[in-house]
């Protein structure tokens, strides 16, 4: 089985961390984070898959090991992120690749597919996120994403992801602890905080009106497959259903047992997945 291996980039005035899987000579596949996340994240799925693919999983800039901006009003939004990502792609030698991106990172790949790469990007999936947000939804993730509590332990840190995440459904033990390991950082007087600059949810929580994307959506023709949870308060039934019919005229599949946002860690959810990647 392939192990991670880091990566750095010098994405214009910024380090940029990349978690690269499989071999470099294999087509490319990349798992982008949703909002607050790392591509840590994609840990299991991409263990799984990294006997076909060179899979790359960055951490968006502002998050994880990636650095942070000293202009985060215009390296923070969406459209910095997909030149970022461009950028990316053209440092590590890539052309053709496929996409894999939950919340935020489904919504770049969107933004993507339907511009700068719309001739090189082959297979979009988006695990819960669409063309249209729920407003109850974005106004529950601004609440705990600009919050920011510290904790005396890990182990804290741990319980608090576990309440605030419990709508990825089942994820198991180990995964929850790589999750805490992962998402992490020790402030200077040693209690521990989400591994993310503030900034980047500042500025969040003033340009939600950047996901609304349906003429993005409607200009896509590369395949594409939306998981929901089903669940899901910010990716509703309606709009994904208008999601089969628009557009690329996705494939949807409902996560049972899980809310926002199916993380792509289980059986049943890496076959759905994999299955698409290789039709």
């Amino acid at each position: 089985m392939s192990s991670p291996r880091s990566l750095y980039l010098q994405i214009g005035e910024n380090e940029l961390h990349v978690t690269e899987w499989g071999d470099p000579g294999a087509p490319a596949l990349i798992m982008w984070h949703g909002l607050a996340r790392t591509g840590r994240d994609f840990d299991t799925l991409a263990a799984h898959l990294a006997d076909r693919y060179r899979i790359i999983c960055p951490d968006t800039l502002g998050r994880g090991l990636s650095g942070w901006s000293k202009q985060p009003e215009q390296d923070y939004t969406l459209a910095a992120y997909m030149g970022h990502a461009v950028l990316m792609l053209d440092a590590l030698g890539i052309g053709r690749c496929d996409w894999i991106g939950t919340s935020m990172g489904g919504a770049l790949g969107m933004l993507l597919a339907a511009g700068p790469l719309k001739e090189r990007l082959g297979k979009l999936v988006m695990s819960d996120v669409g063309p249209k947000l729920a407003p109850e939804a974005v106004e529950r993730i601004r609440a705990y994403v600009t919050a920011m509590p510290d904790f005396a332990t890990l182990r804290e840190f741990e319980a608090f992801l576990r309440l605030v995440y419990a709508p990825f459904g089942c994820l198991t033990d180990a995964e929850w602890r790589l999750m805490a390991e992962t998402s992490a950082r020790r402030r200077d007087d040693g209690r521990i905080t989400s591994h993310y600059d503030p900034e980047v949810m500042r500025i969040f929580a003033s340009h939600t009106g950047d996901y609304d994307l349906w003429p993005v959506y409607d200009a896509l023709s590369c395949p594409t497959l939306v998981l929901r949870g089903e669940t899901s308060d910010l990716l509703t039934p309606e709009v994904a259903d208008e999601m089969t019919r628009r557009g690329p005229k996705a494939r949807l599949v409902t996560v049972a047992g899980c809310g926002h946002a199916p993380p792509m860690n289980t059986p049943d959810q890496i076959t759905v997945v994999e299955a698409f990647l290789r039709a």
